[in-house]
């Protein structure tokens, strides 16, 4: 029932348990590139965890107890406690357990990766229109160049900065937060967005190394494949390839 690769409870499932002492629970959905970040997280600083996955296509009503939004990630502690929204699971990740910090100590730098979280968040909701508007054969020409000159701002930071991550010679919060994307780039058939961004494809290729990169990882044809199922609302989507 629990593990990054467990099916998910829908609709009619019971609730589960109360969470074990000394464990976080993390509500989560394979696929979610939002969700990913706090599985991210929970990697990089070893953290005692448990995964269970909710069929976002088919929601359990217990869910909206968890999460009156009805989104994943969600976290619950031992206490009951519930913590949601991906970026805000992440600090409280990052705050509450010793370990790595991800997030900078210098204050400037803590509000300068939350700048640039916002910046990123713009780039989403495009990415997900431009697969849209390509797989309805629309032209979707000045989504793509809107999604490259965004990433451009992206590119000319890690220049600035003349640093492999975001964070500086190692991964940081930022890093973890915007990496859900880069790896979806190939399936959302934006791939090319990057030739012109030697940067960004030295930070993909060392994100690759990370442990915790590699162990949340989705095959790009198999996500490919979800997408196709998710676009038609299919209930099957979440379990895909279990």
């Amino acid at each position: 029932m629990s593990g990054d690769h467990s099916r998910s409870l829908g609709k009619g499932s019971a609730a589960p348990g109360p969470v074990p002492e000394g464990v976080i629970r993390l509500y989560s959905m394979r696929f979610c590139p939002f969700a990913q970040r706090a599985r991210l997280v929970l990697r990089a600083k070893g953290i005692s965890h448990e995964v269970i996955n909710i069929n976002l296509k088919n929601k359990p009503d217990w869910f909206f107890e968890k999460n009156p939004f009805g989104l994943v990630p969600v976290l619950e502690t031992s206490k009951g406690q519930l913590i949601y929204e991906s970026p805000i699971t992440c600090e409280y990740l990052d705050e509450a357990f010793p370990g790595k910090k991800l997030m900078p100590s210098d204050p400037y730098e803590r509000a300068v990766q939350k700048m640039l979280l916002e910046h990123f968040s713009k780039i989403t909701p495009i990415v997900f229109k431009y697969f849209v508007a390509v797989r309805d054969g629309q032209d979707a020409t000045a989504l793509k160049a809107e999604i490259v000159e965004k990433l451009g701002k992206f590119e000319e930071i890690l220049s600035k900065r003349n640093t492999v991550f975001y964070g500086g010679d190692s991964i940081s919060m930022l890093d973890y937060m915007i990496w859900p994307w880069f790896e979806r780039l190939e399936p959302f058939q934006l791939k090319d967005c990057l030739s012109h961004t030697p940067k960004l494809q030295r930070w993909m290729e060392a994100m690759k190394e990370d442990p915790a990169v590699k162990a949340t990882m989705t095959d790009p044809q198999m996500f490919k494949d979800y997408l196709q199922l998710y676009l038609k609302n299919s209930p099957e989507a979440c379990d895909y390839g279990l």
